[in-house]
Protein backbone atom coordinates (compact mmCIF):
# COMPACT_ATOMS: atom_id res chain seq x y z
CA UNK A 1 0.00 0.00 0.00
CA UNK A 2 1.22 3.49 -0.85
CA UNK A 3 2.49 5.48 2.12
CA UNK A 4 0.90 8.92 2.28
CA UNK A 5 2.75 11.91 3.63
CA UNK A 6 2.08 15.60 3.78
CA UNK A 7 4.42 18.04 2.03
CA UNK A 8 7.21 18.98 4.46
CA UNK A 9 7.63 22.46 5.78
CA UNK A 10 10.08 24.38 3.64
CA UNK A 11 9.30 22.68 0.34
CA UNK A 12 8.55 25.40 -2.22
CA UNK A 13 4.87 25.16 -3.24
CA UNK A 14 4.61 24.06 -6.83
CA UNK A 15 8.16 22.74 -7.11
CA UNK A 16 8.57 19.32 -8.67
CA UNK A 17 9.43 17.84 -5.27
CA UNK A 18 6.38 19.45 -3.70
CA UNK A 19 4.07 18.19 -6.45
CA UNK A 20 5.34 14.62 -6.15
CA UNK A 21 4.82 14.70 -2.39
CA UNK A 22 1.30 16.02 -2.88
CA UNK A 23 0.59 13.14 -5.26
CA UNK A 24 1.29 10.74 -2.39
CA UNK A 25 -0.65 12.75 0.18
CA UNK A 26 -4.17 12.41 -1.27
CA UNK A 27 -6.41 10.77 1.36
CA UNK A 28 -7.72 7.27 0.76
CA UNK A 29 -11.24 6.79 -0.63
CA UNK A 30 -13.33 3.72 -1.41
CA UNK A 31 -15.17 5.06 -4.45
CA UNK A 32 -16.52 8.19 -6.07
CA UNK A 33 -19.21 10.52 -4.70
CA UNK A 34 -22.74 10.71 -6.01
CA UNK A 35 -23.65 14.10 -7.46
CA UNK A 36 -25.62 15.33 -4.45
CA UNK A 37 -22.70 14.42 -2.18
CA UNK A 38 -20.17 16.10 -4.47
CA UNK A 39 -22.13 19.32 -4.83
CA UNK A 40 -22.93 19.30 -1.12
CA UNK A 41 -19.22 19.15 -0.31
CA UNK A 42 -18.47 22.13 -2.56
CA UNK A 43 -21.41 24.10 -1.12
CA UNK A 44 -20.09 23.41 2.38
CA UNK A 45 -16.62 24.67 1.44
CA UNK A 46 -18.13 27.87 0.06
CA UNK A 47 -20.25 28.38 3.18
CA UNK A 48 -17.32 27.74 5.53
CA UNK A 49 -14.89 30.01 3.64
CA UNK A 50 -16.89 32.91 2.17
CA UNK A 51 -13.77 35.07 2.16
CA UNK A 52 -11.93 32.64 -0.13
CA UNK A 53 -14.59 30.90 -2.20
CA UNK A 54 -17.03 32.57 -4.57
CA UNK A 55 -19.88 30.49 -5.94
CA UNK A 56 -22.08 31.19 -8.93
CA UNK A 57 -24.52 29.38 -11.16
CA UNK A 58 -22.94 28.96 -14.59
CA UNK A 59 -25.84 27.20 -16.32
CA UNK A 60 -28.68 24.69 -16.21
CA UNK A 61 -28.72 21.08 -17.34
CA UNK A 62 -31.20 19.75 -19.88
CA UNK A 63 -33.26 18.28 -17.06
CA UNK A 64 -33.32 21.52 -15.13
CA UNK A 65 -30.50 21.06 -12.62
CA UNK A 66 -28.47 24.16 -11.71
CA UNK A 67 -24.78 23.81 -12.58
CA UNK A 68 -22.57 25.60 -10.01
CA UNK A 69 -19.07 26.93 -10.45
CA UNK A 70 -16.60 28.12 -7.82
CA UNK A 71 -13.69 30.56 -7.84
CA UNK A 72 -10.85 30.43 -5.33
CA UNK A 73 -8.21 33.13 -5.22
CA UNK A 74 -7.32 36.02 -7.50
CA UNK A 75 -4.36 37.05 -9.59
CA UNK A 76 -3.06 37.54 -13.09
CA UNK A 77 -3.36 33.92 -14.12
CA UNK A 78 -6.63 32.13 -14.76
CA UNK A 79 -7.10 28.40 -14.28
CA UNK A 80 -10.26 26.53 -15.31
CA UNK A 81 -10.81 22.96 -14.07
CA UNK A 82 -13.96 21.09 -15.13
CA UNK A 83 -15.24 17.72 -13.94
CA UNK A 84 -17.84 15.41 -15.45
CA UNK A 85 -17.13 16.25 -19.10
CA UNK A 86 -17.93 12.57 -19.66
CA UNK A 87 -20.29 11.21 -16.98
CA UNK A 88 -18.67 7.77 -16.85
CA UNK A 89 -15.39 9.43 -15.80
CA UNK A 90 -15.76 10.46 -12.13
CA UNK A 91 -12.12 10.46 -11.01
CA UNK A 92 -12.20 14.19 -11.66
CA UNK A 93 -14.97 14.68 -9.09
CA UNK A 94 -12.54 13.85 -6.30
CA UNK A 95 -9.66 15.63 -8.04
CA UNK A 96 -11.69 18.85 -8.22
CA UNK A 97 -12.76 18.53 -4.58
CA UNK A 98 -9.22 17.79 -3.42
CA UNK A 99 -7.88 20.74 -5.42
CA UNK A 100 -10.42 23.08 -3.85
CA UNK A 101 -9.69 21.76 -0.35
CA UNK A 102 -5.93 22.16 -0.82
CA UNK A 103 -6.19 25.69 -2.19
CA UNK A 104 -8.29 26.68 0.82
CA UNK A 105 -6.18 24.93 3.46
CA UNK A 106 -2.78 25.85 2.02
CA UNK A 107 -2.45 29.61 1.46
CA UNK A 108 1.10 29.12 0.23
CA UNK A 109 -0.05 26.94 -2.66
CA UNK A 110 -2.76 29.39 -3.65
CA UNK A 111 -0.42 32.37 -3.45
CA UNK A 112 2.33 30.61 -5.40
CA UNK A 113 -0.08 29.80 -8.24
CA UNK A 114 -0.52 33.54 -8.82
CA UNK A 115 -4.06 33.35 -10.07
CA UNK A 116 -7.73 32.52 -9.71
CA UNK A 117 -8.87 28.90 -9.83
CA UNK A 118 -12.26 28.42 -11.45
CA UNK A 119 -13.68 24.96 -10.69
CA UNK A 120 -16.81 23.34 -12.11
CA UNK A 121 -17.35 20.13 -10.09
CA UNK A 122 -19.61 18.48 -12.69
CA UNK A 123 -20.72 19.96 -16.02
CA UNK A 124 -23.10 17.06 -16.85
CA UNK A 125 -25.06 16.15 -13.70
CA UNK A 126 -27.84 14.45 -15.68
CA UNK A 127 -25.46 11.97 -17.26
CA UNK A 128 -23.57 11.45 -14.02
CA UNK A 129 -26.72 10.40 -12.18
CA UNK A 130 -27.14 7.56 -14.69
CA UNK A 131 -23.75 6.18 -13.61
CA UNK A 132 -24.22 6.47 -9.86
CA UNK A 133 -25.04 2.77 -9.57
CA UNK A 134 -21.33 1.90 -9.80
CA UNK A 135 -19.59 5.04 -8.45
CA UNK A 136 -19.29 3.68 -4.91
CA UNK A 137 -17.81 0.34 -6.04
CA UNK A 138 -15.48 0.88 -9.03
CA UNK A 139 -13.36 -2.19 -8.24
CA UNK A 140 -15.13 -4.65 -10.55
CA UNK A 141 -15.22 -4.19 -14.33
CA UNK A 142 -18.32 -6.36 -14.83
CA UNK A 143 -20.23 -4.49 -12.13
CA UNK A 144 -19.14 -1.19 -13.70
CA UNK A 145 -20.08 -2.16 -17.24
CA UNK A 146 -23.58 -3.38 -16.32
CA UNK A 147 -24.33 0.02 -14.76
CA UNK A 148 -22.51 2.07 -17.38
CA UNK A 149 -23.87 5.07 -19.25
CA UNK A 150 -22.23 7.33 -21.81
CA UNK A 151 -24.27 9.69 -23.97
CA UNK A 152 -24.04 9.54 -27.73
CA UNK A 153 -21.41 11.95 -29.15
CA UNK A 154 -23.82 14.76 -30.06
CA UNK A 155 -25.07 14.70 -26.45
CA UNK A 156 -21.60 14.86 -24.87
CA UNK A 157 -20.53 18.19 -23.41
CA UNK A 158 -16.93 17.57 -24.48
CA UNK A 159 -17.78 17.04 -28.15
CA UNK A 160 -20.58 19.51 -28.87
CA UNK A 161 -18.72 22.74 -29.58
CA UNK A 162 -19.31 24.34 -33.01
CA UNK A 163 -17.67 22.82 -36.09
CA UNK A 164 -17.45 24.13 -39.64
CA UNK A 165 -14.91 22.44 -41.90
CA UNK A 166 -15.38 21.28 -45.48
CA UNK A 167 -18.60 19.21 -45.43
CA UNK A 168 -18.71 18.89 -41.62
CA UNK A 169 -20.94 21.30 -39.75
CA UNK A 170 -22.20 21.19 -36.18
CA UNK A 171 -23.98 23.86 -34.13
CA UNK A 172 -26.33 21.93 -31.82
CA UNK A 173 -24.79 23.11 -28.56
CA UNK A 174 -26.53 21.71 -25.50
CA UNK A 175 -27.30 23.93 -22.50
CA UNK A 176 -24.39 22.35 -20.63
CA UNK A 177 -22.04 23.04 -23.55
CA UNK A 178 -23.24 26.61 -23.74
CA UNK A 179 -22.56 26.96 -20.01
CA UNK A 180 -19.01 25.65 -20.41
CA UNK A 181 -18.42 27.89 -23.44
CA UNK A 182 -19.57 30.91 -21.43
CA UNK A 183 -17.25 29.91 -18.59
CA UNK A 184 -14.31 29.62 -20.98
CA UNK A 185 -15.20 33.02 -22.47
CA UNK A 186 -15.58 34.56 -19.01
CA UNK A 187 -12.38 33.19 -17.49
CA UNK A 188 -10.16 33.24 -20.61
CA UNK A 189 -8.01 30.57 -18.96
CA UNK A 190 -4.25 30.36 -19.21
CA UNK A 191 -4.71 26.69 -18.30
CA UNK A 192 -7.79 24.58 -18.98
CA UNK A 193 -8.03 21.10 -17.48
CA UNK A 194 -10.90 18.86 -18.55
CA UNK A 195 -10.99 16.06 -15.98
CA UNK A 196 -11.27 12.91 -18.07
CA UNK A 197 -10.25 9.38 -17.28
CA UNK A 198 -9.73 6.11 -19.08
CA UNK A 199 -10.66 2.61 -18.01
CA UNK A 200 -7.97 -0.06 -18.30
CA UNK A 201 -4.22 0.07 -18.82
CA UNK A 202 -1.83 2.88 -17.98
CA UNK A 203 -1.63 6.66 -17.64
CA UNK A 204 -1.48 8.98 -20.63
CA UNK A 205 -1.93 12.68 -21.33
CA UNK A 206 -3.13 15.14 -23.94
CA UNK A 207 -1.71 18.64 -24.37
CA UNK A 208 -2.97 21.29 -26.76
CA UNK A 209 0.62 22.11 -27.67
CA UNK A 210 4.01 20.56 -26.94
CA UNK A 211 5.59 21.69 -23.68
CA UNK A 212 8.94 19.85 -23.48
CA UNK A 213 9.70 21.34 -20.05
CA UNK A 214 6.61 19.56 -18.68
CA UNK A 215 7.06 16.10 -20.16
CA UNK A 216 9.52 14.61 -17.65
CA UNK A 217 7.40 15.68 -14.70
CA UNK A 218 4.26 14.21 -16.26
CA UNK A 219 6.15 10.93 -16.56
CA UNK A 220 7.45 11.11 -12.99
CA UNK A 221 4.03 11.71 -11.44
CA UNK A 222 2.47 8.27 -12.12
CA UNK A 223 5.80 6.60 -11.36
CA UNK A 224 5.62 8.15 -7.89
CA UNK A 225 2.72 5.82 -7.01
CA UNK A 226 3.83 2.90 -9.15
CA UNK A 227 1.48 3.35 -12.10
CA UNK A 228 2.66 2.50 -15.65
CA UNK A 229 2.35 4.75 -18.64
CA UNK A 230 0.17 3.68 -21.56
CA UNK A 231 2.66 3.65 -24.41
CA UNK A 232 0.67 1.64 -26.94
CA UNK A 233 -0.80 4.25 -29.26
CA UNK A 234 -3.15 7.23 -28.99
CA UNK A 235 -6.91 6.76 -28.98
CA UNK A 236 -7.03 8.29 -32.47
CA UNK A 237 -4.30 7.39 -34.98
CA UNK A 238 -4.00 10.91 -36.39
CA UNK A 239 -2.89 12.44 -33.07
CA UNK A 240 0.68 13.70 -32.77
CA UNK A 241 2.94 12.07 -30.19
CA UNK A 242 4.91 14.66 -28.20
CA UNK A 243 6.59 12.15 -25.90
CA UNK A 244 5.81 8.61 -24.68
CA UNK A 245 2.17 8.61 -23.47
CA UNK A 246 1.84 12.37 -24.18
CA UNK A 247 -0.20 13.31 -27.25
CA UNK A 248 -1.57 16.39 -28.93
CA UNK A 249 -5.28 16.98 -28.45
CA UNK A 250 -5.79 17.24 -32.20
CA UNK A 251 -8.68 18.96 -33.91
CA UNK A 252 -11.73 18.28 -36.01
CA UNK A 253 -9.78 19.28 -39.12
CA UNK A 254 -7.13 16.66 -38.26
CA UNK A 255 -9.82 13.98 -37.88
CA UNK A 256 -11.61 14.99 -41.07
CA UNK A 257 -8.48 15.05 -43.22
CA UNK A 258 -7.26 11.73 -41.82
CA UNK A 259 -10.55 9.94 -42.53
CA UNK A 260 -10.77 11.52 -45.96
CA UNK A 261 -7.26 10.31 -46.69
CA UNK A 262 -8.32 6.74 -45.87
CA UNK A 263 -11.11 6.99 -48.45
CA UNK A 264 -13.86 7.13 -45.79
CA UNK A 265 -16.72 9.60 -45.48
CA UNK A 266 -15.70 11.92 -42.62
CA UNK A 267 -19.15 13.48 -42.28
CA UNK A 268 -20.53 10.28 -40.74
CA UNK A 269 -17.79 10.19 -38.08
CA UNK A 270 -17.02 13.85 -37.38
CA UNK A 271 -19.36 15.91 -35.21
CA UNK A 272 -18.78 18.74 -32.77
CA UNK A 273 -15.42 20.14 -31.71
CA UNK A 274 -13.90 19.68 -28.27
CA UNK A 275 -13.82 22.08 -25.34
CA UNK A 276 -10.02 22.25 -25.60
CA UNK A 277 -10.23 23.29 -29.23
CA UNK A 278 -12.74 26.00 -28.29
CA UNK A 279 -10.40 27.33 -25.58
CA UNK A 280 -7.52 27.73 -28.03
CA UNK A 281 -8.97 31.10 -29.11
CA UNK A 282 -7.54 32.52 -25.87
CA UNK A 283 -4.08 30.98 -26.26
CA UNK A 284 -5.00 28.49 -23.56
CA UNK A 285 -2.82 25.53 -22.67
CA UNK A 286 -5.16 22.55 -22.30
CA UNK A 287 -4.28 19.41 -20.37
CA UNK A 288 -6.10 16.10 -20.10
CA UNK A 289 -4.72 13.48 -17.71
CA UNK A 290 -6.26 10.10 -18.51
CA UNK A 291 -6.22 7.74 -15.53
CA UNK A 292 -7.48 4.13 -15.55
CA UNK A 293 -9.47 2.34 -12.85
CA UNK A 294 -7.52 -0.87 -13.49
CA UNK A 295 -3.95 -1.23 -14.60
CA UNK A 296 -2.04 -3.87 -16.55
CA UNK A 297 1.73 -4.21 -17.13
CA UNK A 298 1.29 -4.84 -20.87
CA UNK A 299 0.17 -1.24 -21.34
CA UNK A 300 3.81 -0.09 -21.10
CA UNK A 301 5.57 -3.07 -22.72
CA UNK A 302 7.44 -2.15 -25.88
CA UNK A 303 8.58 -5.72 -26.57
CA UNK A 304 7.65 -7.28 -29.93
CA UNK A 305 4.23 -8.93 -29.92
CA UNK A 306 5.19 -11.55 -32.50
CA UNK A 307 2.81 -10.34 -35.21
CA UNK A 308 2.55 -7.46 -37.62
CA UNK A 309 0.57 -4.40 -36.73
CA UNK A 310 -1.52 -5.09 -39.83
CA UNK A 311 -2.53 -8.54 -38.58
CA UNK A 312 -3.28 -7.18 -35.11
CA UNK A 313 -5.53 -4.36 -36.31
CA UNK A 314 -7.22 -6.56 -38.90
CA UNK A 315 -8.10 -9.08 -36.19
CA UNK A 316 -9.40 -6.58 -33.64
CA UNK A 317 -11.30 -4.53 -36.22
CA UNK A 318 -13.10 -7.71 -37.27
CA UNK A 319 -14.14 -8.34 -33.69
CA UNK A 320 -15.54 -4.82 -33.41
CA UNK A 321 -17.54 -5.30 -36.60
CA UNK A 322 -18.82 -8.67 -35.33
CA UNK A 323 -19.91 -7.07 -32.04
CA UNK A 324 -21.72 -4.32 -33.93
CA UNK A 325 -23.55 -6.90 -36.04
CA UNK A 326 -24.53 -9.03 -33.03
CA UNK A 327 -25.78 -6.09 -30.98
CA UNK A 328 -27.34 -4.51 -34.05
CA UNK A 329 -29.40 -7.62 -34.80
CA UNK A 330 -30.82 -7.64 -31.28
CA UNK A 331 -31.49 -3.91 -31.33
CA UNK A 332 -33.23 -4.13 -34.71
CA UNK A 333 -35.53 -6.92 -33.48
CA UNK A 334 -36.25 -5.02 -30.28
CA UNK A 335 -37.21 -1.73 -31.93
CA UNK A 336 -40.82 -2.68 -32.64
CA UNK A 337 -41.32 -3.72 -29.02
CA UNK A 338 -39.73 -0.85 -27.08
CA UNK A 339 -41.97 1.89 -25.75
CA UNK A 340 -39.57 3.74 -23.43
CA UNK A 341 -37.13 6.01 -25.26
CA UNK A 342 -34.53 6.15 -22.51
CA UNK A 343 -31.05 7.72 -22.71
CA UNK A 344 -29.70 4.15 -22.81
CA UNK A 345 -31.74 3.43 -25.93
CA UNK A 346 -30.87 6.62 -27.81
CA UNK A 347 -27.19 6.12 -27.02
CA UNK A 348 -27.33 2.45 -28.10
CA UNK A 349 -28.83 3.46 -31.45
CA UNK A 350 -25.67 5.48 -32.10
CA UNK A 351 -22.91 3.43 -30.46
CA UNK A 352 -23.92 0.01 -31.82
CA UNK A 353 -23.41 0.99 -35.50
CA UNK A 354 -20.46 3.16 -34.51
CA UNK A 355 -18.53 0.02 -33.51
CA UNK A 356 -18.70 -1.08 -37.16
CA UNK A 357 -17.57 2.37 -38.32
CA UNK A 358 -14.55 2.19 -36.00
CA UNK A 359 -13.83 -1.28 -37.31
CA UNK A 360 -14.02 -0.07 -40.91
CA UNK A 361 -11.62 2.77 -40.12
CA UNK A 362 -9.18 0.33 -38.51
CA UNK A 363 -9.37 -2.00 -41.52
CA UNK A 364 -8.59 0.92 -43.83
CA UNK A 365 -5.51 1.92 -41.85
CA UNK A 366 -4.41 -1.72 -41.56
CA UNK A 367 -4.14 -1.71 -45.35
CA UNK A 368 -1.64 1.17 -45.27
CA UNK A 369 1.97 0.15 -46.08
CA UNK A 370 3.30 1.37 -42.71
CA UNK A 371 1.10 -1.19 -40.92
CA UNK A 372 3.36 -4.01 -42.10
CA UNK A 373 5.75 -3.25 -39.23
CA UNK A 374 5.88 -5.38 -36.11
CA UNK A 375 3.38 -4.64 -33.32
CA UNK A 376 4.42 -4.13 -29.71
CA UNK A 377 2.86 -5.87 -26.72
CA UNK A 378 1.52 -2.50 -25.58
CA UNK A 379 -0.20 -2.01 -28.93
CA UNK A 380 -1.63 -5.51 -28.81
CA UNK A 381 -2.95 -4.95 -25.31
CA UNK A 382 -4.53 -1.62 -26.23
CA UNK A 383 -6.25 -2.90 -29.37
CA UNK A 384 -7.49 -6.12 -27.83
CA UNK A 385 -8.70 -4.49 -24.64
CA UNK A 386 -10.59 -1.88 -26.64
CA UNK A 387 -12.71 -4.72 -28.02
CA UNK A 388 -13.47 -5.94 -24.49
CA UNK A 389 -14.14 -2.37 -23.33
CA UNK A 390 -16.61 -1.56 -26.11
CA UNK A 391 -18.43 -4.89 -25.96
CA UNK A 392 -18.93 -4.63 -22.20
CA UNK A 393 -19.81 -0.94 -22.24
CA UNK A 394 -22.30 -0.91 -25.08
CA UNK A 395 -23.67 -4.39 -24.54
CA UNK A 396 -24.35 -3.38 -20.94
CA UNK A 397 -25.98 -0.15 -22.00
CA UNK A 398 -28.25 -1.93 -24.48
CA UNK A 399 -29.25 -4.32 -21.71
CA UNK A 400 -30.17 -1.33 -19.54
CA UNK A 401 -32.29 0.04 -22.39
CA UNK A 402 -34.22 -3.20 -22.87
CA UNK A 403 -34.51 -4.02 -19.17
CA UNK A 404 -36.22 -0.65 -18.60
CA UNK A 405 -39.29 -2.14 -20.29
CA UNK A 406 -39.43 -5.00 -17.79
CA UNK A 407 -38.90 -2.68 -14.84
CA UNK A 408 -41.82 -0.57 -16.05
CA UNK A 409 -43.92 -3.71 -16.52
CA UNK A 410 -44.52 -3.19 -20.24
CA UNK A 411 -42.10 -5.68 -21.82
CA UNK A 412 -43.87 -8.11 -24.19
CA UNK A 413 -42.73 -11.72 -24.41
CA UNK A 414 -40.62 -11.23 -27.58
CA UNK A 415 -38.65 -8.47 -25.86
CA UNK A 416 -38.06 -10.60 -22.78
CA UNK A 417 -36.64 -13.32 -25.04
CA UNK A 418 -34.32 -10.78 -26.66
CA UNK A 419 -33.11 -9.70 -23.23
CA UNK A 420 -32.33 -13.34 -22.39
CA UNK A 421 -30.45 -13.68 -25.69
CA UNK A 422 -28.43 -10.55 -25.03
CA UNK A 423 -27.69 -11.62 -21.45
CA UNK A 424 -26.25 -14.90 -22.76
CA UNK A 425 -24.05 -13.10 -25.31
CA UNK A 426 -22.98 -10.57 -22.71
CA UNK A 427 -22.01 -13.32 -20.25
CA UNK A 428 -19.74 -14.81 -22.92
CA UNK A 429 -18.07 -11.43 -23.42
CA UNK A 430 -17.60 -11.03 -19.67
CA UNK A 431 -15.82 -14.37 -19.46
CA UNK A 432 -13.61 -13.54 -22.45
CA UNK A 433 -12.63 -10.19 -20.96
CA UNK A 434 -11.86 -11.69 -17.56
CA UNK A 435 -9.81 -14.48 -19.15
CA UNK A 436 -7.85 -12.14 -21.41
CA UNK A 437 -7.01 -9.48 -18.88
CA UNK A 438 -5.74 -9.97 -15.35
CA UNK A 439 -6.26 -6.45 -14.06
CA UNK A 440 -5.04 -4.77 -10.90
CA UNK A 441 -7.43 -2.41 -9.13
CA UNK A 442 -5.78 0.98 -8.56
CA UNK A 443 -6.43 2.69 -5.22
CA UNK A 444 -8.69 5.69 -5.75
CA UNK A 445 -6.22 7.95 -3.94
CA UNK A 446 -3.52 7.07 -6.47
CA UNK A 447 -5.54 7.97 -9.57
CA UNK A 448 -6.75 11.18 -7.93
CA UNK A 449 -3.21 11.97 -6.84
CA UNK A 450 -1.82 11.56 -10.35
CA UNK A 451 -4.54 13.71 -11.91
CA UNK A 452 -4.09 16.35 -9.19
CA UNK A 453 -0.32 16.30 -9.62
CA UNK A 454 -0.62 16.62 -13.40
CA UNK A 455 -2.78 19.75 -13.22
CA UNK A 456 -0.41 21.31 -10.68
CA UNK A 457 2.51 20.44 -12.95
CA UNK A 458 0.81 22.19 -15.87
CA UNK A 459 0.02 25.24 -13.72
CA UNK A 460 3.51 25.61 -12.23
CA UNK A 461 5.77 24.12 -14.92
CA UNK A 462 3.77 24.25 -18.16
CA UNK A 463 2.72 27.88 -18.29
CA UNK A 464 5.44 30.24 -19.33
CA UNK A 465 7.77 27.35 -20.10
CA UNK A 466 9.89 27.51 -23.21
CA UNK A 467 7.76 25.67 -25.74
Amino acid sequence: MTTRTTPPVGTAPGSAEDILRRVRAVPAAEGFPAIDELLGSFAALAAEHPDLVQSRRIGTSRRGEPIPGYTIGAGERSYLVVGGVHPNEPIGFLTALHLATELISDPGLLEASGGAWHIVPCIDPDGARLNEGWYATPQDRNFYSRRFYRPEPDQQVEWTFPTSYKNAYFDRMMPETQALAREIDRTRPDLYVALHNGEMGGVYYYLSRPVPALHDLLHAIPAEVGLPLNTGEPESPYLETYAPAIYGTGSITDAYDYLEGLGLDPTSMVGGSSSSEYAERYGTLSLVAELPYWTHPDSDDQSPAGETYRDLVTRTSGRLIDASEQLGAILAEAEEHVSIVSPFLTASRVFVPMLAEIGAMDRARAAEPESERGATIAERFGNEDLVHCFRLRYGGMLLRALEAESVAGVAPAPLRRLVARLESLYAEWQVEAATATTATVIPVADVVGVQYGALLAAAFHGLGADD
